[in-house]
Formats: structure tokens, sequence, C-alpha cells
């Protein structure tokens, strides 16, 4: 981490040759390379099939990678795995969801100034309407999002929705012992982006709604 940047690093696959030399001989072609199989993975860990069928292994061990029969299907899931990395790794830089409805903006200052970062702080936490109604979530006292898709709930990391994990992280709060303050605007303010929690809730609506799009036109796994 703290190397000088002028040395030379080594890079290190996460993929071994043995399970490359395995692929290659299962399809017979020599065309499949370590990336392929990176996203294939990545893909597969994404099946609804998979993550059904092995459920509780899942929540007590490393998962099992299965080699699919098919070149198609194995390359189904290389294709689709790979379209899900690139949506995850820039989930930032995701456009809003155009079915999401943001009231309260048109009186919201422009550009990086102390009144920008007053009318888009996060005061205390994010909530949504109530326990039964997440399709509505209001940001602070004059900026609400409404009519959120059901589908993007659907998208789940560790047992809740993106979406939760957002409206339950993004707060400020004081820890009780250390009495050390907590505030998620501070890093808008670091890289002088007064909207950046507002546009982070946006695109991870908009993200979410497109895994699960994505995930419904992974390959059916089959199991004996």
């Amino acid at each position: 981490m703290f190397d000088d940047a002028t040395n030379k690093h080594i890079r290190r696959d996460g993929i071994s040759n043995w399970i490359l030399k395995e692929v290659q001989q299962r399809y017979h072609t020599k065309n499949i390379t370590k990336e392929h199989i990176f996203y294939y993975v990545y893909g597969l860990l994404h099946s609804e099939d998979y993550r059904t069928r092995f459920a509780d292994d899942l929540k007590k061990s490393l998962p099992r990678i299965p080699i699919v029969e098919s070149i198609d299907d194995f390359m189904n899931f290389y294709k689709w795995g790979k379209a899900l990395a690139n949506l995850h790794l820039h989930y930032e830089r995701e456009e809003p969801n155009k079915e999401v409805v943001v009231s309260g903006l048109e009186n919201a200052p422009d550009g990086d100034c102390e009144e920008a970062y007053n009318y888009f702080y996060v005061t205390d936490k994010l909530r949504f309407k109530s326990k039964d109604d997440k399709s509505t979530i209001i940001y602070n006292s004059h900026i609400v999002l409404r009519n959120i898709p059901p589908k993007a709930y659907e998208y789940i990391v560790n047992g809740k929705s993106a979406i939760e994990w957002i409206v339950e992280r993004y707060c400020v709060s004081i820890d009780k012992k250390s009495l050390i303050k907590n505030d998620c605007n501070d890093w808008a303010k670091e890289h002088h982006q007064p909207r950046y929690i507002l546009d982070l809730l946006l695109s991870v609506v908009n993200v979410s709604v497109k895994t699960v799009d994505m995930v419904k036109l992974l390959p059916r796994l089959k199991f004996d």
C-alpha cells in the first residue's frame, strides 16, 4: 500500500491455471481465458437457480462453482456476468431510474455553495414513508423520492436490498461511548458534490432494477 509508485507490481490472477485447463478441456477449446472464467463465476453467483438450490450451503461455507455442460450456457453466464460486473463497478455513474419522481428540486441552489449543501443535507437519516410502503423515501424536509419500482427491492445484498443499505447507512449519528459524530454529509463536502447522496440513491435504484432484469436473462441451471 505504501510502496514507491515507481516499483513494478506483479499481477496475480485469482483464477488458477488448473481450472483454466479444466474448462478448456471440458469445452475442447483454447479460446476460453481466465477473464471468461472470472465473469462466468460472477454471473453464476447471481443465478436464482444456483442461489436457491445452495442457499443453506452458501450461509455456512465458501461457494462451490459448478461448470455447466453447455459452452453456450457458459458464454451466456460470462456475457451477463461481465455486464453485471460493469454495472456494479460503475454504479455511481448510472443515470436515475426514469420512473422515480423527485419533488423539491425546483428550489434547489446550483453549484458548489453553502446554500446547496444545506439544501441537500441529510439532517438525521433517510426514511421510508412507512414499513409497508417503500415506494417513497423521505430524503429531508423538502426533498422526497416517489414511485420507486417494487422490482428495485428484489436486488438483495447480504440479506438486504441495496436501497435499504443506503437508507440505513447514510445518516448522522453519534457514538455513545466515544461521542464521535459520524456525518454522511461529510463525503459530499469533501468531494464538492452537494447532491452526492441524492444522486447515489437514485443511481442505486436504477442499478437494482437493471440487475434484476439481467439476472432473469441468465441461463437456467440443470441439476442432477
